[in-house]
């Protein structure tokens, strides 16, 4: 009997004598940090550590092919003075608020009539799509052809409607080329937008339509009191998405006028590029993106402390 009782003791001996390693390994728990550690793994190495040296970076007078060194705030100090850059800002504020606000428009309208019952709706989805799955410099080359001083479509056309005289130069007036890039991003950004809010429109309950209807409510008290409350939280993200996407939109303008006329059309994105790879002031273009996060960050804080309200996740005031 006493061997027995010595066995049972040694074999509870390894349990007792575990490390905390050891316990953590089998603990539920941790369960959720092993599988998310290979995401993890991937967005320090892609993201994070790409996002600090650039960072860091801004802080340098590198250039291409030397390192640089530390200068403090200098990178900084000099876009403060610089009048380029802060046209680059309000371009990008400019683009990303109009194109944002009419594609959020136009997709919800689209999304409210590709959920309607109607013939040929599949294909009807499978076209609104198209814009979007087309590559972005094929986008830009086309809308480049379209808008060209010489060979556009569009002046030809009016040329033989007799509403011009000559063609227009739409990517060499100011105002002409910002309408222009801000009218390609639209095209490319709205299938996102619509398809997105038509899969939120799916999970609305049709009892819900069918009760207001019979208390008599209109289609637009439907929209407002209804569809529009449960589809807030996805309107919330997808638009999110729209400003980030948009904020930082780099190939479409590039492809298009490389930032002119004039600095015209010239985002922080492609300044920063210009600055970085062209003329070979990775500091100076570094900063440039650097000074690109409190705006991403700020959009990004909007959605979540909006999403965390009760009313934007329930369509009902705060208590």
């Amino acid at each position: 009997m006493a061997d027995i009782a010595l066995d049972s003791r040694a074999a509870r001996r390894p349990v007792r004598d575990a490390s905390a390693w050891d316990r953590l390994k089998v603990n539920r728990d941790w369960l959720a940090v092993w599988f998310m550690l290979p995401a993890m793994a991937f967005l320090i190495l892609f993201l994070a550590y790409p996002l600090g040296l650039g960072i860091w970076i801004s802080f340098t007078d590198a250039k291409i092919g030397r390192p640089g060194e530390y200068i403090g705030f200098e990178n900084y100090e000099w876009l403060w003075e610089d009048s380029i850059f802060w046209l680059s800002v309000f371009n990008t504020l400019l683009y990303t608020f109009v194109a944002s606000a009419i594609k959020f428009a136009v997709g919800l309208y689209l999304a409210l009539l590709l959920n309607e019952n109607m013939p040929f709706k599949a294909i009807l989805r499978a076209l609104v799509l198209i814009p979007f799955i087309v590559p972005t410099v094929l986008s830009a080359l086309a809308f480049w052809w379209i808008f060209d001083a010489q060979f556009s479509i569009i002046s030809w056309s009016l040329r033989h409607l007799d509403l011009i005289t000559e063609n227009i130069n739409f990517l060499g007036d100011v105002n002409w080329a910002r309408g222009c890039v801000i009218f390609a991003n639209i095209w490319r950004g709205v299938p996102f937008v619509a398809i997105t809010l038509l899969a939120g429109l799916q999970t609305v309950q049709p009892s819900l339509y069918e009760a207001a209807t019979i208390d008599g409510a209109t289609k637009w008290q439907m929209f407002r009191h209804i569809t529009y409350p449960l589809l807030t939280p996805i309107i919330a993200v997808v638009m999110t998405f729209s400003v980030l996407f948009t904020f930082t939109d780099f190939q479409l303008i590039w492809a298009m006028t490389r930032g002119g006329p004039v600095n015209a059309t010239h985002l922080m994105a492609t300044l920063s590029y210009q600055r970085a790879i062209i003329a070979g002031q990775l500091g100076e273009g570094a900063a440039i993106s650097s000074a690109m996060i409190p705006f991403l960050l700020a959009a990004i804080m909007v959605s979540w402390f909006g999403l965390q309200r009760r009313k934007w996740q329930h369509g009902e005031a705060n208590d």
